[in-house]
């Protein structure tokens, strides 16, 4: 199985940063792409962006300007950067890795989540 996990949640006032990371380990033949998604209490989960292997990160608008997403490829590492916190900013929030693994003799594509990193905005 490929594991994936997040750290760096916290508390922090409005207008203050965070730091995410997020590694994804376990037999992984290559990564193709990673991703942050978030989601509030009563509401869907949602990107905030996504990290396609070679290319671009696509952010949603909502974090355009504020978060900031870099990897680091060999170490399956990927780091979203949040300034200027807002309150709606408040979710938990979940790292994805899609790709391809061994298993056994054979390769397979994986798409896994991690256990998901609380982040708490005050006003």
């Amino acid at each position: 199985q490929v594991q994936v996990v997040e750290s760096g949640g916290g508390l922090v006032q409005a207008g203050g940063s965070l730091r995410l990371s997020c590694t994804a380990s376990g037999n992984i033949v290559s990564l193709n792409s990673m991703g942050w998604y978030r989601q509030a209490p009563g509401e869907q989960r949602e990107l905030v962006v996504t990290m396609p292997n070679g290319g671009s990160p696509q952010y949603s608008d909502s974090v355009k300007g504020r978060f900031t997403s870099s990897r680091d490829n060999a170490k399956n590492t990927v780091y979203l950067q949040m300034n200027s916190l807002k309150p709606e900013d408040t979710a938990v929030y979940y790292c994805n890795a899609k790709g391809v693994r061994r298993r056994g003799l054979r390769d397979s594509s994986f798409d896994s989540w991690g256990q998901g990193t609380q982040v708490t905005v005050s006003s």
